[in-house]
């Protein structure tokens, strides 16, 4: 089992703009598919981006196409997360999937308005 590590949450304003980063260990995942998804208390949890192995394409929510960007290096055995003009709606724990099962432990997102 891969386990998964994201980084780079915090508090940002509206507008404004995060990256955040999953860093994967225990076996590679340049062959598993990736994604990011989230959640807020109270509901379930949502996706909001993925990316295939081959890094040819890419999967978005409706909620964050055009100001959300996945993109993975496979040598780095890393996923990515920018998220631009973010809005107080985006606030959430931000969860790393990997395809296979694995899941990180989630990281916070505040936007403030």
């Amino acid at each position: 089992q891969v386990q998964l590590a994201e980084s780079g949450g915090g508090l940002v304003q509206a507008g404004g703009s995060l990256r955040l980063s999953c860093a994967a260990s225990g076996r590679t995942v340049s062959r598993s598919d990736m994604g990011w998804f989230r959640q807020v208390p109270g509901k379930e949890r949502e996706f909001v981006a993925a990316i295939n192995w081959r890094n040819t394409n890419t999967y978005y929510a409706d909620s964050v196409k055009g100001r959300f960007t996945i993109s993975r290096d496979n040598a780095k055995n890393t996923v990515y997360l920018q998220m631009n003009s973010l809005k107080p709606e985006d606030t959430a724990v931000y969860y790393c999937y990997a395809s296979g099962g694995s899941w990180g432990q989630g990281i916070q997102v505040t936007v403030s308005s």
